[in-house]
C-alpha cells in the first residue's frame, strides 16, 4: 500500500497510542513513516517492540497556537513536516490527529489545492443506513455556489472509492424539495448543479440522510457541521433509550425481544463509532490527507492510515482533479 506519512506527535494520546496505531496499520500492509521528535518515538518503539522509519521533527503545534502562523513559524513541527513529505513526493498522503486547523493549512499552505479546486472540504462518512457522504463537514463555514459545485465533484470521488458506488447520486442540503427553497447560496447552487452535475437529484433534507435519497450530501461546513453531529447525538441517544428500556424490564417477553435486539443495537453503537472509521479525509489538496480525533486510539490511528492509503492506492487526487476537468 502507499506510502503514508503520520504525526506521531499529534493527539491526546501521542506518542504511544500513535505509534501503537501505526504498527498496526504496517501489520495490514501500509507502508508508514513516523514523524516527531526522533529520540521519543525510537523510545516508544522500542517499548512497543517494533520498528519503522522515522523523520525527525522536533517541534509541535499546540492547539491554542493560530495554525497558519504556526505553520509558517515552526518549520520543524510534525503536522508541518508530514505536509512537506507529501509536497516532496516522500509520501503520498499524511494523518493527524493533533490541530485539525494546523492540519488543514498545512495541506492548503504546503502541500497545494488540486487544480480547480477554490476551497478544501472535509468529507465525511454517515455510517447508518445507506451510508452517505457528507462535505463540507466543518471546512469553511462560508462558501459560494461554485464552492458546492466543487464538492460535489470531489463527494463523488469519495463515494466511488468508499462505498463502491458505480455511479453515486448527488444532492444539495437544504429546507425543502423545491427548487426555489432556501438562501440565494442554495438556489444559486442548485441552478448550477442542475447544468452541470451529472446524476443531480436535486435537494434534499436532514431526515433524507442514510435514506438512499442520494450518495453525496453538499452543503457548506457550518450546516454540514451541525447535521453531522446532530444526528449521531440523536442516534446514540434512541440507542442509550432502548437499551436502558431493555435492560430495566422484568417482562418476559421485553427480555425475550432484547435477547434478539441487542446484537444489533450493539452493532449500530459500533458504526458510529469514531475509532471506527478513523477520521475524515480533507479533499481538495493534492496528497490524501486524512484528519483523525485529538482523542484517537490506536484504533482509530491504524484506521485513519489505512484509509489514507486507500485513498492513495485509488487515485483520490487524481480522479477529482479529472472530475474537475473532465
Amino acid at each position: 500500500m502507499a506510502r503514508i506519512a503520520l504525526d506521531a506527535m499529534g493527539g491526546d494520546f501521542a506518542p504511544t497510542e500513535t505509534v501503537l496505531g501505526a504498527l498496526d496499520a504496517a501489520g495490514r500492509g501500509v507502508d508508514v513513516i513516523l514523524v516527531g521528535d526522533e529520540a521519543v518515538l525510537a523510545r516508544s518503539l522500542a517499548d512497543a517492540g517494533g520498528s519503522l522509519p522515522i523523520v525527525h521533527a522536533p517541534e509541535t503545534i499546540e492547539m491554542g497556537d493560530d495554525p497558519a502562523a504556526a505553520i509558517r513559524e515552526k518549520k520543524g513541527a510534525s503536522v508541518t513536516v508530514c505536509a512537506r513529505l507529501v509536497s516532496e513526493g516522500a509520501a503520498a498522503g499524511m494523518v493527524s490527529a493533533g490541530s485539525t486547523g494546523a492540519a488543514m493549512a498545512a495541506a492548503a499552505i504546503i502541500i497545494g489545492r488540486v487544480k480547480g479546486v477554490s476551497r478544501p472540504a472535509i468529507a465525511t462518512i454517515f455510517p447508518i443506513g445507506s451510508p452517505t457522504v457528507v462535505l463540507d463537514a466543518g471546512a469553511n463555514v462560508e462558501v459560494k455556489a461554485e464552492h458546492l459545485l466543487q464538492f460535489a465533484v470531489m463527494g463523488t470521488v469519495m463515494a466511488e472509492i468508499y462505498l463502491g458506488r458505480t455511479a453515486p447520486t448527488v444532492g444539495l442540503l437544504n429546507i425543502g424539495e423545491e427548487a426555489g427553497k432556501g438562501r440565494e447560496l442554495e438556489k444559486e447552487a442548485h441552478a448550477l448543479m442542475r447544468a452541470r452535475t451529472p446524476r443531480f437529484v436535486g435537494n434534499v433534507e436532514g431526515r433524507d440522510l442514510g435514506r438512499g435519497t442520494a450518495d453525496v450530501f453538499v452543503t457548506d461546513g457550518f450546516t454540514g457541521n451541525v447535521l453531522l453531529k446532530t444526528a449521531e447525538g440523536v442516534a446514540r441517544a434512541v440507542g442509550r433509550f432502548v437499551l436502558e428500556g431493555l435492560a430495566g424490564s422484568t417482562d418476559p417477553a421485553v427480555q425475550e425481544a432484547a435477547a434478539v435486539l441487542l446484537p444489533t443495537m450493539m452493532g449500530l453503537r459500533e458504526r458510529f463509532d469514531p475509532e471506527a472509521y478513523g477520521g475524515a479525509h480533507l479533499v481538495g489538496v493534492k496528497g490524501t490527507v486524512v484528519i483523525a480525533h485529538g482523542s484517537s486510539t490506536r484504533r482509530a490511528i491504524a484506521n485513519a492510515l489505512i484509509m489514507a492509503g486507500e485513498g492513495a492506492e485509488h487515485d483520490l487526487v487524481g480522479r477529482i482533479e479529472a472530475g474537475l476537468h473532465g
